[in-house]
């Protein structure tokens, strides 16, 4: 059996948000981010259960060189991207997805 990594409809529209911000800013720019973004998923498809578990029930994956993370919940089998939010917003804006 496969891993299956997916991504919330919302968390799949912040990525595409800020990677265009990034890449009006600085051309290349929102490809350096897409590509940190695509290097965090393939981490946590190969160890889902490696970060820490927060208490509101979902794992956290920080984006080097950007000030943003990845937030998803998981199992053994599947993950769930819930958000992808800048470290500085309120940390609980995405709990709402969570099913």
């Amino acid at each position: 059996m496969s891993f299956v990594l997916g991504f919330h409809p919302e968390a799949a529209a912040e990525v595409e948000c800020v990677t265009g911000d990034y890449e009006a800013r600085l051309i290349g720019l929102g490809a350096r981010f897409r590509s940190e973004v695509e290097s965090a998923c393939s981490a946590i498809v190969q160890h889902p259960l490696l970060w820490r578990l927060r208490p509101a029930g979902y794992r956290r994956v920080n984006l080097p060189g950007f000030p943003y993370y990845i937030a998803f919940i998981s199992d053994e089998q599947q993950a769930l991207v819930i958000a992808v939010a800048h470290s500085s917003r309120h940390p609980d804006y995405f709990k709402s997805r969570m099913p």
